[in-house]
């Protein structure tokens, strides 16, 4: 367990509450359960979506390594390039204007530059063991030196498909634990608190707050969710979405949400030259996104 006890519960606030008073909330308690982000209508549709591409994939994990099967789950599905699979997912998520709200604020230091570095649902199946606890930022092991005073390195939007439970896996919390003095602790199973929710709830954490999976102790539920992070723009993105998005695809989305995906430039300083760029421009005119 942390130095400093962690904060009892898992706040909420209702999506019309705005990003300063969830902001708020995150950097006091380090995460913030946000009620009826989706409507009924878009994530039910997500949730089709979602299963769809569950159907042509295997529980477990690709690497043959124990603790990456402990991690990615032994009973869990895990789908990546959600944003092929869901029209949803890439005209109604990664355009909403809530999400681009919170992260200018996060990102401010950044000059608002960030990009998603992942996108994943993960669908756990009964008999699946608790996820190990960890940070997103651990992904940038030098903010984990750094510790709490670090600035934000990512964050994540974890979405509920169906309905979050205690019995059937809801993501675990330890709330406060942003604020630890050593990041090399990530306590115990026992510290942590259950993201209940109903679906369409999203649960918002900084990258600095110790989480995981909880274990699926149902005879039959499937729990679904859509978890993404976004990462400052001077970091390398966990998924290469540029090498798996198709490009026709990709121009159907906003400008903001093509950035986001790496179809364009990012500019985390002022006065600088940006980031992946071609020949000191912006890569969105080399690769003909605005045709």
């Amino acid at each position: 367990m942390g130095e400093s006890a962690p904060i009892p519960g898992i706040p909420r606030i209702h999506v019309s509450a705005g990003a300063d008073k969830i902001l708020k909330i995150v950097q006091k308690h380090g995460g913030v359960i946000i009620s009826e982000f989706l409507s009924r209508a878009e994530v039910s549709s997500l949730d089709d979506d979602l299963v769809k591409g569950f159907a042509t994939i295997q529980p477990g994990s690709k690497f043959d390594n124990e603790d990456y099967k402990d991690f990615h789950g032994r009973q869990t599905k895990r789908l990546t390039n959600v944003v092929t699979h869901s029209e949803v997912f890439r005209h109604n998520l990664l355009d909403k204007n809530l999400i681009y709200e919170i992260l200018d604020r996060v990102f401010e230091y950044t000059n608002k530059a960030y990009w998603m570095a992942a996108a994943q649902a993960i669908e756990i199946g009964p008999g699946n063991k608790p996820q190990p606890l960890h940070r997103d930022q651990s992904q940038y092991r030098v903010f984990d030196i750094w510790g709490r005073d670090a600035p934000e390195a990512s964050v994540n939007f974890l979405i509920a498909t169906t309905r979050f439970t205690d019995e059937n896996g809801a993501t675990r919390v330890v709330p406060g634990s942003h604020a630890w003095p050593d990041y090399k602790e990530t306590g115990s199973h026992e510290d942590t608190i259950p993201a209940e929710m109903e679906a369409g709830d999203c649960l918002f954490i900084s990258g600095k707050i110790v989480h995981g999976g909880g274990s699926n102790r149902t005879a039959e539920e499937l729990r679904r969710c859509l978890a993404f992070t976004f990462a400052a723009g001077y970091l390398t993105p966990e998924e290469a979405f540029p090498f798996q998005i198709r490009k026709d695809i990709a121009k159907t989305m906003s400008t903001r949400a093509q950035r986001s995906i790496g179809f364009r430039s990012v500019y985390p300083a002022p006065h600088g030259a940006g980031l992946w760029m071609h020949d000191f421009s912006e890569l969105a005119d080399y690769i003909g996104m605005d045709d």
